[in-house]
């Protein structure tokens, strides 16, 4: 008998380690324990900032969410959920229009916060612009065809693809927020392509890689590709020093409400309001799934694949743009968009609830379980 309960608790803990494994951030926070994936300090941190011009257009125009086929007792139910874990602000897009918002801590649309992460994909959005301007050639040319200092080491085999994707294998995971070296000191600590690690090293170095192909300043390059064309306010990047690189990831400042306009962006595969500010195959290109990390395209968070302890998302399709506390969820399929902005995330959040809430409420969604195909005894419990 005794055999049995030590062989039973021993598949017990090898079993909650290789779930733990399977997301640590996620069950190390739930269990009470801070780690920092991917360190990501406040704008407020650094020494300087840099402007980012926008063309500071008005915001999307309004619409009541029963024009837009959304129940408003679901937003109301997912708005008590986003206020009751401490958020900023709920904002609801469907086909362009904002149907819903709701504010709190004495923000508004136009309230400027720190992206916290949100920043990195703006890098990415901007790679497609220099790829479309033919600065940068495709998204697996490495390095060393691009920085002649790192064409006969090992750092050149890093290709503009594992920047995108977290997966250079510079550096080393850290438990804390200390000085880091700038991604141009950092030396490999695997293979390029073999280990995916939360960092700001990459979208950094994607950074200075925009600047060195198309010679101009990376928020200067950025504006006038992305963040201006999509009608954006002003906004900063911060940088350690006067003369530095700017931080292309952490330490983004902008208004909350614009962050949905990049959301627009992505929902029309580069296309914003007839405008096409990238190449149409290019958004496609950033959904790739991470080869050795399935739950992730470039930056972007792929829905398909559900979080441990988490209920899974209503749409398979559904994208998650994450920062810090902000979460930006995608559903391409119904056309919407769900910003809710905040400094934390509570150790009980349940990142599906407001996606789900929401996309339940929209009548004309339709459940996996219904559409063609589908396994009809899903509809019909015990049948």
């Amino acid at each position: 008998m005794k055999t049995v309960v030590t062989w039973t608790l021993a598949a017990l803990v090898i079993v909650a380690v290789l779930v733990i494994s399977g997301d640590p951030p996620h069950w190390l926070g739930r269990l009470g324990v801070h780690v920092h994936s991917g360190c990501v300090p406040s704008a407020s941190s650094f020494a300087a900032h840099t402007v980012v011009p926008g063309s500071n257009q008005s915001a999307a125009p309004r619409e009541k969410p029963e024009e837009e086929q959304l129940n408003v007792a679901a937003l109301e139910s997912a708005s008590d959920y986003a206020e009751a874990q401490k958020s900023r602000a709920l904002i609801v897009t469907r086909h362009g229009y904002i149907v819903f918002e709701k504010y709190w801590q004495g923000s508004t649309f136009d309230t400027v916060v720190d992206s916290r992460g949100l920043g990195r994909v703006l890098a990415a959005l901007a790679t497609g612009a220099a790829i479309g301007d033919r600065k940068i050639a495709w998204p697996d040319e490495p390095l060393g065809y691009l920085m002649p200092a790192w064409n006969q080491e090992s750092r050149g085999a890093i290709t503009i693809r594992h920047l995108l994707q977290m997966s250079s294998g510079l550096g080393q995971a850290t438990s804390g927020c200390g000085t880091l070296p700038h991604p141009l000191e950092m030396v490999l600590a695997a293979r390029p392509g073999t280990r995916w690690l939360d960092q700001d090293a990459d979208p950094d170095l994607l950074g200075h890689i925009i600047h060195r192909t198309t010679g101009r300043p990376y928020a200067s390059y950025m504006s006038e590709s992305i963040w201006a064309r999509i009608g954006a306010g002003d906004a900063s990047l911060s940088l350690d020093s006067e003369a530095a690189e700017p931080h292309v990831d952490a330490g983004f400042s902008a208004r909350q409400g614009d962050w949905l306009r990049v959301g627009e962006l992505l929902l029309n595969n580069g296309n914003f309001r007839g405008d096409e500010v990238l190449l149409p195959r290019w958004v496609q290109e950033l959904l790739k799934p991470v080869p050795i990390n399935e739950r992730y395209g470039s930056y972007i968070r792929l829905g398909a694949h559900s979080l441990p302890g988490i209920p899974p998302y209503a749409s398979k399709d559904l994208l998650v743009i994450e920062g810090g506390g902000n979460r930006m969820w995608l559903i391409p399929s119904l056309q919407l968009a769900i910003l809710r902005t905040g400094d934390d995330l509570p150790a009980d959040w349940d990142d599906s609830r407001i996606p789900n809430l929401v996309m339940n409420g929209t009548k004309d969604f339709v459940p996996a379980a219904a559409r063609p195909g589908a396994d009809l005894r899903m509809l019909v419990p015990n049948h």
